[in-house]
């Protein structure tokens, strides 16, 4: 079975399906610097496990294997024009209930706060509700991050839980944060 490529386009950017040329341009903009300011942002408690371009590139392709299971690829690329700027992803949390969670790396910095994520993460998860059939698709992240909240919040998602102290970074405790939209919620606010 051949996957069919994913293109879905926005105002600001273009959600599509990885190929390899894009491959090398990833490698460089998630492993290029050895402190990227987006892992500052995006679970830095979890250290970013190392890849040459030739285990990413294996990672990758793996990664594509699996599509085969007839679900939607479950990671895009974030383009803006032509500028690879990052990806939008799911996992499932607990596939048999079909928990899944969205997540989204903008790696360019120059692209944040210019609406780019917000819109990123709105066609997301649009396409994941129209593909799978979800009641709910949730958001984790950190409450440092007020970016990532703040995102959340403009997209419909409701504040679902609030694990207090459980992440420490740089010796300072912080709460993980759980946010959530429902199906009917998603359907209103459109």
């Amino acid at each position: 079975m051949s996957v069919q490529p994913i293109h879905i386009k926005g105002e600001l950017v273009t959600l599509r399906s990885i190929t390899d040329l894009d491959i090398p341009i990833l490698w460089e903009l998630i492993y290029g610097e050895e402190e990227p300011e987006w892992k500052k942002w995006d679970a830095p408690y979890y250290p970013l496990e190392p890849h040459t371009l030739e285990t990413y590139r294996s990672h990758e392709h793996a990664r594509q294997e699996r599509l085969k299971q007839q679900e939607p690829d479950s990671r895009l690329i974030i383009e803006v024009g032509d500028t690879i700027i990052g990806t939008v992803t799911y996992y499932w949390e607990h596939k048999p209930s079909l928990w899944l969670e969205v997540g989204i790396g903008i790696y360019n910095v120059t692209y944040w706060n210019g609406g780019y994520g917000t819109e990123a993460l709105t066609l997301w998860i649009d396409y994941l509700f129209t593909q799978l059939p979800l009641a709910r698709v949730g958001l984790t992240t950190w409450s440092k991050n007020q970016r990532m909240m703040r995102v959340g919040e403009k997209l419909g998602m409701k504040l679902e839980g609030r694990m207090r102290k459980c992440r420490i970074h740089e010796g300072r405790y912080y709460d993980s944060i759980r946010m959530g939209v429902l199906r009917e919620e998603w359907q209103a606010g459109k």
